[in-house]
């Protein structure tokens, strides 16, 4: 029973990993490259923390905005790597800490911020940091919770 688990859990993380390359880093971007590099990067970072959900969070309250747009904005960025936190520690044992797994969420969000911002195919903002890593750490939360726990206890007990 462990192995066809871990098979499922296997082929369902390649298939997240599919859907997050596609997300991160295949969407449309109009025309930004109408402008040089220096002129893109220039003004595709965001540096101040809660900047942009401080923006959204208020569009919410003040109905400035269509719903639509923060909601999927934040939400959404909470949601993406949410499995990571259950994937990563399941399929990679020494990864089972908080902080080795901080250390690598960390890295990997940081990857992804810089290489969204050199292929021109996002903004390097810490705030899709900071909501990516907070939806990471409450995926390694219900990971390291129990209930999860006991089930995969029983798990082992069934081999």
């Amino acid at each position: 029973m462990k192995k066809a688990i871990k098979i499922i859990l296997g082929i369902s993380f390649i298939f997240y990993i599919f859907i997050l390359i596609v997300i991160l880093f295949m969407k449309p971007r109009g025309y930004v490259y109408d402008k040089s590099f220096i002129e893109y990067i220039r003004h595709s970072i965001n540096i101040i923390p809660f900047k942009t959900i401080g923006t959204y969070v208020k569009a919410i309250f003040n109905g400035n905005m269509n719903m639509d747009i923060p909601i999927k904005n934040l939400g959404g960025n909470l949601v993406l790597f949410l499995p990571m936190g259950i994937y990563l520690p399941f399929l990679v044992k020494r990864v089972n800490s908080l902080k080795l797994y901080s250390f690598f969420m960390v890295s990997l969000l940081f990857g992804v911020e810089a290489v969204q911002l050199i292929t021109r195919r996002g903004i390097f903002d810490i705030d899709d940091f900071i909501l990516n890593m907070l939806g990471a750490l409450i995926g390694f939360a219900i990971w390291k919770t129990k209930f999860v726990q006991k089930l995969l206890n029983q798990e082992e007990l069934e081999r």
